[in-house]
């Protein structure tokens, strides 16, 4: 079935994935679950707008991202971003899923986003026209609240009257919808990790074997 045909909503996960690791892994599986989503496309970014150069290519991550989600059927990886030079953007990588020939203007679209990085939208390019072309769905840990009274001045002028609980509101619009939901809280960091391999320190657990492997194997975040 072509993307623009099928109707069920898709999670779109962006991110510098620098290295993609257990706790991205576990977000977007459970986004799936409580969502209901028919698949989650990764969207590893080239050039992060918003943090300094990434520590390794974009053709690397963009590499360990296929080796992450490759053994599971409800992920599928957008390799579009990582080709180009220039900063990526959010509102313009949702522009082209908009596209006819993708995924079509009718297709739910939910953005994918952790607490912290939702809290900080109004630091984003055109951030407010981000509710015109997808759902945001917010993950955070559970026994804490996201509610919309609790938001940041302009933020919650942008989300105001946009926070639901019913996962149904998904698929019944194309976009323009928040939902937060509680995720198995999981404290691992890619800077973290960065700096346990830089160190010479194990990072087993902490992300697949198979990127452990291909890390060594290219000897990525080591000092030099």
């Amino acid at each position: 079935m072509p993307e623009a045909d099928d109707r069920r909503p898709l999670g779109v996960f962006g991110g510098t994935f620098d290295p993609v690791h257990f706790g991205h892994l576990r977000l977007a599986e459970e986004a799936c679950d409580r969502l209901q989503l028919a698949a989650v496309r990764w969207i590893p970014a080239g050039q992060p707008a918003l943090r300094g150069t990434p520590q390794v290519s974009a053709a690397q991550r963009l590499a360990m991202v296929r080796l992450a989600t490759a053994d599971n059927a409800r992920f599928a990886v957008d390799p579009t971003e990582t080709a180009v030079s220039q900063a990526s953007y959010t509102v313009p990588t949702l522009e082209r899923l908009r596209r006819p020939e993708i995924c079509g203007a009718q297709r739910p679209l939910v953005l994918l986003l952790g607490a912290d990085a939702f809290l900080r939208l109004p630091e984003w390019h055109r951030w407010q026209s981000l509710f015109a072309l997808a759902h945001i769905a917010v993950a955070h840990r559970p026994g804490s609240q996201l509610a919309e009274h609790s938001l940041p001045a302009a933020l919650g002028d942008a989300c105001r009257g946009r926070f639901t609980m019913d996962v149904a509101q998904l698929s019944s619009t194309p976009a323009g919808r928040v939902i937060p939901f509680a995720m198995t809280p999981l404290a691992i960091s890619a800077t973290q990790i960065r700096a346990l391999l830089a160190g010479g320190c194990s990072v087993r657990y902490l992300l697949p074997d198979t990127l452990i492997a291909y890390i060594r194997a290219h000897h990525l975040y080591t000092e030099h």
